[in-house]
């Protein structure tokens, strides 16, 4: 092995190692360990949170009037127990039943043919093998044809069924009133954690009587489902799979 060849070597495995050292760590020390659960904390102090900023149009507001029931900017007369204020608890019901199918076939063919002669062109005809080799004829200058065909055809068909319901927390209020809600859940069966976090913009006139909101009424709605564990593991390939396939160019 020249030195060369055993510098690239040992770049190629420091950079493996720098890639899934850390990660490689955790899971070691994880060994024989049921994965944690997240401690519950605000949304809002979590790294990375940031407000949410939407154009809105602000509704009439004003003070409450003396002798008078009625708030100005007020949805309704009589208390609404539905979630309205930062820090409120509504029930979010994630239902998805997607299905999509498509299928598309593309063919294409084209056929040329060229032909090209000299048979009279003012008696110089006959000189022409003068010029080209003894094998010309000039009834059969040129012959030219192609052939291209080309045939594609693609397919998707995807089909998604997720049914899951969890508390969501109102973490901020726009100034036309819709709500901003974010739902983070985390369940452990035995060594398998599954982790569900849903965030969107909410109107209350979509929460019903019962405090519930469906996802298909949820703006802007990010759904994350996932999980870790000894499961979810097995079906990862390994690190150095996964760096093979980034590297390897074919």
């Amino acid at each position: 092995m020249t030195r060369t060849v055993l510098k690239q070597s040992v770049c190629l495995a420091a950079f493996a190692v720098i890639l899934s050292g850390c990660s490689a760590i955790d899971r070691v020390k994880s060994i024989g360990e049921a994965p944690d659960l997240a401690p519950i904390a605000n949304p809002v102090a979590q790294p990375g949170y940031q407000p949410v900023t939407m154009p809105t149009e602000q509704g009439p507001q004003g003070p409450h009037m003396a002798n008078s029931l009625w708030t100005p900017g007020a949805r309704s007369f009589f208390h609404d127990p539905r979630a309205s204020h930062v820090g409120d608890i509504l029930t979010i019901d994630i239902t998805i039943a997607d299905a999509a199918k498509l299928s598309d076939t593309t063919t294409r063919s084209r056929t040329n043919s060229d032909d090209a002669n000299l048979t009279n062109f003012f008696g110089l005809e006959s000189e022409l093998q003068k010029a080209l080799p003894n094998a010309s004829d000039p009834a059969s200058l040129v012959k030219m044809g192609s052939d291209t065909s080309n045939v594609g055809a693609g397919s998707v068909n995807r089909s998604e069924n997720v049914n899951l319901t969890l508390a969501g927390l109102v973490t901020q209020v726009l100034p036309n009133g819709n709500l901003v809600v974010n739902g983070h859940q985390q369940v452990r069966v035995n060594y398998e954690l599954r982790d569900l976090q849903i965030s969107g913009i909410v109107r209350p006139e979509d929460i019903t009587s019962d405090n519930i909101v469906n996802l298909s009424q949820i703006a802007e709605a990010r759904v994350s489902y996932g999980g870790k564990g000894q499961i979810t593991d097995m079906q990862q390939p390994r690190y150095g799979s996964q760096l093979f396939d980034v590297l390897m160019p074919f």
